[in-house]
């Protein structure tokens, strides 16, 4: 098959002729028809992922059609049309058993822990406990965006954000997690102030459901303009980012008993950020993280997409081939660009 591979850490990709790969009994191999292109690649061809090993082949959002099945392996057939989180759940461990694959302790991350989906083919792991079937009306580059970014932003607004109709949320970092919270936010009634450097991803923001868009690069204190804007505070924000400055700015645009989630991967200088503590004390505020979310969740948002109150393909701006992929990971734009990216040529 082809693939997109690094030999080392931040060096250029190459699309090679390599071999296939094979299913374990409980897995499947995955025909890939469509697979995102998101900061966590780049996070983890930077070095920053302690799973990779090398040579390594990145991608983790994917949608495809079941090529081979483990001998083991039961409910699925050769040619269904699939989709799957980020994080694989054993089935097994203690938080599998309560629901929460989403932090298995036993975790399979394709582009991560093994070779993933920048490829024509992609083996999947423990396939009973993650494979989710895809409704006929959502095509493979629909459902290739949903697989991280837009099912992290739906866990973490709604399961872990709890964020009803008429609240208010707060948005810094109009990327594709950011921009897939802001219009699950708006799916569900709420008020939105999304927060970014870049006109380009702000405009977008407004496009797709923002109330107000706040320059961060133009305000001298970005929480104070949030809090501002939301009356007193939100009742939930989100960093989508992953910095200590978001983080920050995200905890200080709270309302009291408001709700921190945070989202964008915090590596580097801002792996343990100085956080207001006074005032998460002060105001009862809470801190939480989201980490994807698990394949039995994915039917509700599936069935929003279907009906059109979600429409994850608004998000979609570029559609590359698999060269322009491993040639555009170590460019600056690559990952700048307000919108989603999608692989969908492998040839």
């Amino acid at each position: 098959m082809k693939a997109a591979i690094y030999e080392r850490f931040e060096a250029p990709l190459s699309v090679q002729d390599v071999r296939d790969p094979v299913a374990k009994s409980d897995g499947i191999v995955l025909k890939v028809e469509a697979t995102g292109v998101c900061r966590s690649d780049w996070h983890g061809w930077m070095g920053n992922d302690p799973d990779i090993r090398l040579p390594h082949v990145p991608g983790h959002e994917m949608a495809g059609i079941i090529a081979e099945l483990g001998k083991d392996v039961s409910g699925w057939t050769v040619g269904d049309r699939v989709t799957l989180p980020f994080v694989c759940g054993c089935g097994r461990c203690a938080q599998c058993a309560s629901g929460n694959q989403q932090v298995c302790d036993h975790q399979s991350q394709p582009g991560f822990t093994h070779w993933g989906s920048y490829a024509q083919f992609v083996a999947v792991d423990y396939a009973e406990t993650n494979l989710v079937a895809l409704p006929d009306e959502i095509d493979f580059v629909t459902a290739a965006s949903l697989g991280c970014r837009f099912a992290t932003s739906y866990r973490a607004t709604i399961a872990q954000g709890k964020l009803t109709e008429g609240q208010w949320i707060a948005v810094y970092g109009c990327g594709g997690v950011g921009l897939s919270a802001i219009m699950i936010a708006r799916a569900v009634g709420a008020h939105i102030v999304a927060i970014d450097i870049s006109d380009g991803a702000l405009a977008l923001a407004g496009e797709i459901g923002a109330d107000h868009c706040v320059q961060a690069k133009s305000e001298n204190d970005v929480s104070a303009a949030v809090r501002d804007l939301s009356s007193g505070g939100v009742h939930v924000s989100i960093d989508a980012l992953g910095s200590e400055t978001t983080c920050i700015n995200s905890i200080n645009s709270l309302r009291k008993r408001g709700r921190h989630v945070q989202v964008g991967l915090m590596v580097g200088g801002d792996e343990n950020p100085a956080l207001p503590m006074h005032r998460v004390i002060a105001n009862e505020l809470q801190i939480l993280g989201s980490h994807g979310m698990q394949a039995h969740q994915y039917e509700h948002m599936l069935q929003m997409i279907v009906d059109g109150r979600l429409n994850p393909q608004q998000l979609i701006r570029r559609k590359i081939d698999l060269q322009a992929a491993a040639q555009g990971m170590s460019r600056e734009d690559h990952l700048s660009s307000p919108g989603v990216t999608i692989i969908d040529r492998f040839d």
